[in-house]
């Protein structure tokens, strides 16, 4: 999927995929040798690996709905390892250990190594940018969770901003587009709802380069969201917060969002507070902690930040949307956007709004 949207119109089909692209061989966890920190999907994949958990394992079976046990991605078996799997549901420790020291003395396969890197991709869309516009790549791309309607509410509203603002916007899907050459086109790039782990290694530096050499990221909802995570740069880094979980018991909650960074410029033209009904994060590590400047707060007494099996998930201090800067470069993420009618709140809106145009500005971050 590729498109573009330029003032008021909007073309879709813009290129297709590069019909030369090599399959993948450089994908981050290719060679990593089985264990309980895996990505579950791996070990699903591997005959031998999930032969040890039906062994040592069979409780992981039970613990979810067999559509999370999918090896097709997108699937939430990629953003799952076992380690995290028994964390949530208790499993007995010894279980757990033996069941590692199992699955470390499986050889990892060439067969292994093809089926880890066939999720990943090369494919470069062809671009076509106009001249003299804000350009914006939107980034879809998911092997871990998708949610559908918030995934297309989110572009939908991107779009529409794109059409108000003048901005020229591309949409892809293709972990292809990270690149050198495609990345400095664009003043910033956008992750709509991104899971799991979809950047090879190349494309790794790639991006990580453009963001530390003076380019711009800003992250929506579930692109910091996944239970477990396999690049540190970007969780601990570019992030700098990892996912913790969010209520269940109701998974959806009106919850009270306070603007703290009044004067920052994401923060203009946004009230002191305002309620919204969303899946609400918490985090396991505080980006204020990490140098983020923070933008908004939850008010956790405005609602039930209980988790999975009674887990707590209260943080005092719960940041849902910051701002930091990455080298010569800067980031917006903003925790909010799990509900299609999020991507309507005129507040919600006017952050990202003012987050396109905080982090397209070329002065200095500071």
């Amino acid at each position: 999927m590729t498109a573009w949207i330029a003032g008021a119109l909007a073309l879709t089909a813009l290129g297709h995929a590069n019909a030369e692209a090599r399959p993948v061989t450089d994908c981050p966890l290719r060679d990593t040798p089985f264990s309980i920190d895996s990505p579950l999907v791996d070990l699903l994949l591997s005959p031998a690996a999930k032969g040890v958990l039906e062994t040592q394992a069979p409780d992981i079976f039970k613990a979810l709905p067999p559509r999370f046990f999918s090896t097709q991605a997108p699937t939430f078996a990629a953003i799952l390892t076992v380690r995290e799997l028994a964390g949530m549901k208790q499993m007995a420790a010894d279980m757990v250990a033996s069941t590692d020291a199992a699955l470390r003395v499986l050889p990892v396969t060439v067969a292994d190594k093809a089926a880890r890197c066939a999720r990943y991709d090369n494919d470069r869309p062809s671009l076509t940018l106009p001249k003299g516009k804000p350009r914006l790549l939107l980034f879809e791309k998911m092997t871990g969770y998708r949610d559908g309607p918030s995934v297309e509410a989110a572009r939908a509203a991107f779009e529409a901003m794109a059409r108000r603002k003048g901005w020229a916007l591309v949409v892809t899907d293709k972990g292809g587009v990270m690149t050198p050459a495609m990345l400095r086109r664009f003043d910033a790039v956008i992750w709509n709802n991104v899971s799991g782990d979809v950047l090879t290694l190349s494309q790794r530096k790639a991006f990580r380069n453009y963001v530390e050499g003076g380019g711009a990221f800003i992250g929506v909802h579930g692109s910091a969201g996944d239970p477990a995570s396999f690049w540190d740069w970007y969780s601990d880094t570019l992030i700098g917060a990892r996912f913790a979980g969010h209520p269940m018991n109701p998974q959806f909650q009106d919850a009270r969002v306070k603007v703290e960074g009044g004067a920052h410029p994401v923060a203009q033209g946004l009230p002191n507070e305002w309620v919204m009904n969303d899946e609400w994060y918490s985090f396991k590590t505080n980006p204020r902690a990490t140098g983020a400047t923070i933008i908004a707060t939850l008010d956790e007494k405005s609602y039930k930040p209980m988790g999975m099996a009674g887990q707590t998930l209260i943080m005092g201090d719960h940041p849902i949307a910051w701002t930091r800067c990455i080298g010569k470069g800067r980031m917006v993420y903003a925790g909010i956007g799990h509900r299609p009618e999020t991507y309507a709140d005129p507040h919600y809106v006017r952050m990202l709004e003012n987050a396109v145009a905080w982090v397209g500005t070329k002065q200095p971050c500071r």
